[in-house]
């Protein structure tokens, strides 16, 4: 599950940057918006200005990553120019909403977060379990490391394991369909959070596989949370035949950017 042979922070920024900064989001952005339109062409940058009612050096600015204001209107606008989905335009309010943070973690000795993990332990009737902001896996219950043993070991990251292990492609059925959801994910994830070097290790290592690297190169797509994916999965020491769940996401009160999921009969 973990791998001693992590990417260096420094190899990563390449990686990070490329459908995860503004202008770049802004760029693979008109272009689908010229797909949807039926053109063999981006938007062009005249005409999102013009449908947001502002000018074409104002729009020319933003994209080439000026600092410019940006009000909720504006990023309203803008998004309607786009024809943003409400993923994309989640992670467009991220760039105004900077005074909005979900980086300060509970105090270690107030146990909420010894309650939640007793919370997970508790579940009996299906498996569960407790990631960060990361997709570090900070707890689980019994039927969660009986599907997935690797939940045991030290360091054990959900996002790294679907990524880069071969397991998780024997195991995940449609494992490239659930690998892109998994880096929209991520991609979102680092908008937010854009110098976290975990998360930049993660993206470092899961872009060193070509599979990975060609789904990240597709193009910008962006999921903030997901919820009630269905996975069908490959478990023949669980059961002899598909296995088809929904993961049911729940985000846990003063303990920002921790998940607790569980996995429920389709």
């Amino acid at each position: 599950m973990t791998d001693s042979n992590e990417p260096d922070i420094a190899d990563v920024a390449d990686f990070q940057l490329e459908f995860a900064d503004l202008p770049a989001l802004l760029k693979a952005w008109r272009a689908e918006a010229g797909a949807k339109l039926g053109r063999k062409r981006p938007l062009p940058q005249k005409e999102v200005a013009h449908r947001m009612g502002t000018s074409e050096r104002w729009y020319r600015a933003l994209e080439s990553g000026a600092h410019v204001p940006l009000t909720l209107d504006t990023l309203t606008g803008l998004a309607d120019a786009l024809d943003l989905g409400p993923d994309e335009r989640t992670a467009l309010y991220w760039y105004r909403l900077t005074e909005v943070s979900d980086d300060e973690q509970p105090k270690g000795g107030d146990g909420r977060i010894t309650r939640l993990k007793e919370f997970v332990d508790a579940q009996t009737a299906f498996p569960a379990y407790l990631i960060d902001h990361a997709w570090n896996i900070l707890a689980y219950n019994g039927l969660m490391a009986g599907w997935f043993p690797w939940v045991r070991e030290p360091q054990a990251n959900l996002m790294r394991w679907v990524l880069e292990i071969p397991e998780s492609r024997d195991q995940i059925i449609d494992w490239r369909q659930q690998a892109s959801l998994y880096l929209a994910q991520l991609r979102f994830t680092l908008v937010r959070r854009p110098d976290d070097p975990t998360l930049k290790r993660l993206l470092a290592g899961a872009l060193r596989d070509p599979a990975c690297r060609e789904v990240w190169d597709a193009g910008p797509r962006i999921i903030a949370f997901r919820q009630g994916g269905k996975f069908r999965l490959s478990l023949p020491h669980v059961s002899p035949t598909e296995l088809v769940v929904t993961s049911q996401v729940l985000l846990p009160a003063y303990h920002p950017g921790a998940r607790f999921v569980a996995l429920m009969p389709a």
